[in-house]
């Protein structure tokens, strides 16, 4: 029976590069992958997933999924990156492939956002998911982090405003939850933040 997994990781965990790696790995042994992502991701496309580390493939959007396709049995295996923003909807929709098609789903995104909440689409993966697996990273302080933090651009992180604000290393990065809870995103980035308000300034 297929699976519907949550892979799920603080900010700067890798999590793209996880899903093009097992994208690679499923193509490489001639199997069909389907690489999807939700609209609201717009970062690096419409439709392109880019990881950090420079891995990238296009990708089709989740709000386009053919059902129809995945029946007739095209794919071998779907995956999902920045999962966590999916719809309560579009996971029901995806558990529903793995339980009456026999398509393995696997999700890859944020557990949590920036204020400690879930998203929905992580709330109803960790609901509906066969598999929950966290891909890990550390926090400055070397402890795992746990905790996504939005930088506020003044040296220290924000706990106030809209859950949905893309960025990447320059907008948000994973702490342990005692850092986050202090506010404190580690020496670098203060100083960076602090310099960039500086040179605002004159």
């Amino acid at each position: 029976m297929a699976k519907l997994y949550f892979r799920y990781g603080a900010m700067g965990s890798s999590k793209s590069a996880n899903a093009l790696m097992v994208r690679y790995n499923y193509i490489e042994r001639g199997k069909s992958v389907l690489l999807m992502k939700p609209s609201t991701d717009t970062r690096d496309g419409a439709t392109r997933i880019l990881s950090r580390c420079g891995l990238e493939a296009e990708c089709a959007l989740v709000e386009d999924l053919d059902l129809e396709a995945v029946k007739a049995g095209k794919y071998d295996c779907i995956i999902v990156d920045e999962a966590q923003f999916l719809t309560k909807e579009q996971v029901e929709t995806f558990a529903y492939i793995c339980d009456m098609y026999d398509v393995p789903v696997i999700c890859y995104g944020l557990k949590t956002d920036f204020q400690g909440n879930f998203f929905e689409g992580s709330h109803w993966l960790l609901a509906r998911a066969d598999a929950i697996e966290e891909v890990k990273t550390i926090c400055w302080c070397g402890r795992k982090a746990t905790q996504n933090a939005r930088l506020d651009g003044k040296g220290g992180i924000t706990k106030v405003g809209d859950q949905v604000v893309l960025g990447a290393n320059d907008t948000y990065i994973g702490l342990c939850r005692k850092h986050w809870r202090l506010g404190d995103p580690g020496p670098g980035l203060r100083a960076e933040d602090l310099k960039r308000e500086a040179e605002k300034e004159n």
